[in-house]
């Protein structure tokens, strides 16, 4: 499989880490759909792994927190595809998406504005002269 994938920066997601378990998909098949193992299940135990900094860890943790199983393992499934091959590189790109965006800083706050009065004021009196338009639609003189 191309690699190495990288998770963000220099981080990438080491392949020794990674446990691979296959099994019989469902859905669109060949001749050999019942014998061919293309279901794919990627395991990342993200609370044991030393590719990631510890502040990343922290907040991946937090934030998969409903997603992990067994204490910290993420699992990622992928069954599109007759082949197991492209399978398995589904899941490893929904996994480096997945720990990319459990990964980065959390938005800036948001500073509050004002609106300037000069802009209010044109809003205003542009929304007061279409008003008058559409006033004067009126078939009052009929």
């Amino acid at each position: 499989m191309p690699g190495p994938y990288v998770i963000r920066g220099s981080v990438v997601l080491p392949e020794a880490e990674l446990t691979w378990r296959f099994s019989r998909s469902s859905g669109p098949g060949g001749q050999h759909v019942n014998t061919s193992d293309s279901r794919v299940e990627l395991l990342f135990d993200l609370g044991a792994t030393k590719a990631l900094p510890d502040v990343w860890k922290e907040r991946a943790l937090e934030r998969l927190a409903s997603r992990l199983v067994d204490g910290g393992v993420v699992v990622v499934r992928a069954s599109e595809h007759r082949s197991q091959w492209r399978n398995r590189e589904m899941a490893l790109v929904r996994l480096a998406a997945l720990l990319a965006e459990a990964t980065a800083a959390p938005p800036k706050p948001r500073r509050a504005t004002r609106i300037p009065r000069g802009i209010n004021e044109r809003r205003l009196r542009e929304k007061k002269a279409r008003a008058e338009t559409k006033r004067g639609r009126s078939g009052r003189d009929w």
